[in-house]
């Protein structure tokens, strides 16, 4: 599909998707199974696109690299893509295009009635940005080829009232296996995890110390200064202290919050001014939360 001027193009049903990608109509409406070699040269996602259904891609044999944040990860391997509906695409350039693999799509209408259906928002890599795709080995590959190629034996038989359990089982086949894979690289990543912690808390203690009624630091702008999605963000930092980032957020915040209140003469006002509160009523609502003493008791404690 070519690029055009519209920064948006917004596909509510998969037989759109195989008209602006030049296919034959999907064998079923609301499920289909796409091989990567069967597009044409110019077909390629626009930018700014979006699905409302599901698609899960593994991508293979690529001439260009991904963008993960503002780093470069090389297609050496399989590289697995999750998007769900209403998630902007990316941009992929033609020459881009990956040589082979698969994409699977379905409507959540397709798993509605199924368990698949109530747990599919448990799968947190579909709530990634873009840039968050699966590295998988040979070995996992070729696990995941393979339920790809059971989907693909399953779509093109004739169907049946059988058709749609067995599709949709081999689905959450396939999403199971994909987070025991994520959550693989995630621990294989715990070196990177722990610098991109590391650039994480400096960043809280440099907003502290220079805050004085900037506002908080939220999640969302952590995220972006460190060029990961809040998603990713929360995952590794679970995987390295069983936190996610806005207890971090929180647990630096009480622990310059002590600082000031045991070393200096500022009214409990200007304390919660200077961390970034808007009102010191939220700012003791929160000290006693987490300390279970107000930010008046815990300074009467060093006197």
């Amino acid at each position: 599909m070519k690029k055009e001027n519209n920064p948006v193009t917004i596909l509510n049903s998969i037989s759109e998707l195989h008209r602006s990608l030049g296919l034959p109509g999907p064998e079923h409406p609301l499920v289909s199974i796409v091989c990567f070699s069967d597009l044409s040269n110019d077909a390629v996602y626009s930018t700014g696109l979006i699905f409302n259904f599901y698609m899960v891609a593994i991508k293979k044999d690529f001439n260009g690299k991904l963008r993960y944040g503002q780093q470069y990860y090389d297609f050496d391997e399989g590289v697995m893509t999750f998007i769900a509906p209403g998630q902007l695409c990316y941009e992929e350039e033609p020459t881009d295009r990956p040589r082979s693999g698969y994409m699977i799509l379905f409507h959540p209408d397709f798993i509605r009635n199924y368990a698949l259906g109530k747990n599919i928002k448990s799968f947190e890599f579909f709530n990634y940005a873009i840039n968050e795709a699966l590295y998988l080995s040979q070995k996992e590959e070729t696990i995941i080829e393979g339920i790809f190629g059971n989907i693909q034996q399953e779509y093109r038989l004739n169907i049946d009232k059988f058709s749609q359990d067995v599709i949709v089982s081999h689905i959450e086949l396939l999403l199971t296996y994909c987070n025991r894979f994520y959550n693989r690289q995630f621990i294989t990543r715990k070196s990177a995890g722990s610098s991109l912690l590391e650039k994480m808390e400096q960043l809280l203690q440099e907003h502290f110390n220079n805050a004085n009624g900037q506002g908080l630091p939220t999640v969302k702008s952590l995220a972006a200064q460190l060029n990961v999605s809040p998603g990713y963000l929360s995952d590794m930092l679970r995987q390295l202290t069983g936190q996610s980032t806005q207890q971090h957020i929180h647990s630096k915040l009480i622990e310059k919050a002590k600082e000031m209140l045991s070393t200096s003469n500022s009214t409990i006002a200007e304390v919660a001014y200077q961390l970034g509160f808007e009102h010191p009523q939220s700012f003791n609502k929160l000290f006693k939360q987490k300390t279970k003493v107000s930010p008046v008791e815990f300074r009467q404690s060093f006197n």
